[in-house]
């Protein structure tokens, strides 16, 4: 399983509910659109699959893989978690 930072920036406020509605299915940790999430294969695909039925041209998703230890700044510390990633807070 792979960590990855899922962030969004959905036009209009309807589909950003429910955007945010199957987003947070996967997440971790997250601040407003911008999601920690520990996702294997089957959850990627599940993910993005669920996404496509809602976004529409002018909205923008990146999923973002994280490689290594991220870079923290401010009060943000990092641990370990039992799925395999790491949890920032």
């Amino acid at each position: 399983m792979k960590t990855y930072l899922v962030s969004y920036d959905i036009f209009d406020p309807k589909r950003l509910k429910k955007v945010a509605k199957i987003v947070e299915q996967y997440k971790l940790k997250g601040q407003k659109s911008s999601w920690e999430s520990p996702l294997d294969y089957k959850s990627m695909r599940g993910l993005i699959e669920s996404l496509e039925e809602v976004l529409k041209e002018e909205d923008r998703i990146n999923i973002i893989e994280i490689v290594g230890k991220p870079i923290l700044l401010g009060v943000a510390k990092s641990i370990e978690n039992n799925q395999g990633g790491i949890v920032i807070l």
